[in-house]
């Protein structure tokens, strides 16, 4: 009966042992890349200024700065809509390096990350 599968005596083709070297290359590349990235910080603004939104590589926001002038008692909605706008435009921009990030390492594979 003939054995199916596998490699011939058992050993991988050498092809094979450089795809797997190349693999740990890049698995060693993306988390010292994520690694940068996570402590990086992205600013976005809203309103001309009047709210400044800063949100870490991780995505989470570190910092509000409100202009004491886009305080308004009489308009909380519009310093709720700009901060919302700052935040996500700052989200934006970390998700942005995160996807360059790993387009570069990936090297345009378009892998699912």
């Amino acid at each position: 009966m003939a054995k199916r599968g596998g490699f011939p005596g058992g050993a991988m083709p050498g092809n094979m042992n450089n795809m797997l070297k190349q693999a740990q290359r890049m698995q060693r590349q993306m988390e010292e890349s994520q690694k940068e990235l996570e402590e990086k910080e992205f600013t976005a603004t809203a309103g001309g200024g009047a709210v400044e939104a800063t949100v870490t590589g991780k995505k989470t926001l570190s910092k509000i700065k409100l202009d004491p002038e886009a305080v308004d008692p009489e308009d909380v909605e519009m310093l709720e809509d700009l901060i919302m706008a700052a935040v996500n435009d700052a989200l934006g921009k970390a998700e942005d390096a995160s996807a360059e990030l790993m387009s570069s390492i990936s090297g345009g594979l378009n892998l699912p990350f």
